[in-house]
């Protein structure tokens, strides 16, 4: 569970944000939209505790998994030895990983569909592929709460539904919960059970995806016209609405 009360970050003399808050139960998968600039990494930075509020208090219960928009490793390891040190906290100090390390770490690549990739050196895959190998990095430490930084914005459809499903069967089965930035209403809107709307820097509104997540909200989030779309009884998504002028 995460719990946000009156949190507020200030940087020099400029609120990003103020006094924010939300609660996310357990097992559940939230989003954060907002334009740029709006304070969706300094937020996802102050739960994990790599960002000091300015004011407020963040609560979370479990260890917390944290996959960055971009994570730079200059020594070339191989893949799969890049997903076992998301096992460090289970390794005693002065020991190496067991070889169930190995095998949660080998489940988890294979969970993901990257078993293929497991013996490659990581500084030779893409961008896509290295962002999919910290999230299973961070899957396989076992952790109760993972928070994702943009998380599918250098993937194609395929892969992005590949972790759609496997986040959503983690925190199905194992109560795992889930925090993300996203510049996609309809990924929110597909995977997601509570939304986070970051307004400007007063406002901000929280609620379940059904209620929260609509054309009004998202054109005033964003400034433009947006239309609600049925793509099924159960689904929907968000388009803009741009008009082009001839001349």
């Amino acid at each position: 569970m995460i719990t946000v009360t009156n949190a507020s970050v200030k940087y020099d003399n400029r609120f990003v944000f103020r006094d924010l808050g939300f609660t996310l139960p357990k097992g559940k998968i939230g989003a954060i939209l907002g334009s740029n600039g709006r304070g969706k990494t300094s937020l996802l930075k102050a739960i994990v505790g790599l960002q000091k509020l300015t004011g407020g208090s963040i609560q979370t219960t479990g260890r917390i998994g944290y996959v960055a928009q971009k994570t730079e490793i200059t020594f070339s390891y191989r893949v799969l030895d890049i997903v076992v040190m998301g096992r460090a906290p289970h390794v005693k100090m002065f020991r190496v990983p067991s070889v169930e390390d190995y095998e949660i770490a080998r489940k988890t690549l294979t969970d993901l569909r990257l078993d293929h990739l497991i013996d490659q050196p990581y500084s030779r895959l893409s961008g896509g592929e290295r962002q999919l190998v910290m999230i299973a990095r961070a899957l396989a430490s076992e952790c109760r709460i993972l928070v994702l930084d943009e998380p599918t914005s250098a993937l194609d459809l395929a892969n992005q539904l590949v972790i759609f499903q496997a986040l959503q069967k983690v925190a199905k089965k194992s109560g795992l919960t889930v925090l993300m930035t996203t510049h996609a209403p309809q990924q929110v809107s597909l995977m997601c059970e509570y939304v986070l709307l970051m307004y400007n820097t007063e406002e901000s509104e929280w609620g379940e995806v059904d209620s929260t997540l609509n054309a009004e909200n998202l054109e005033r989030l964003y400034g433009i016209p947006m239309r609600e779309v049925k793509v099924s009884s159960t689904e929907k998504t968000f388009v803009p609405l741009i008009s082009t002028t001839e001349t």
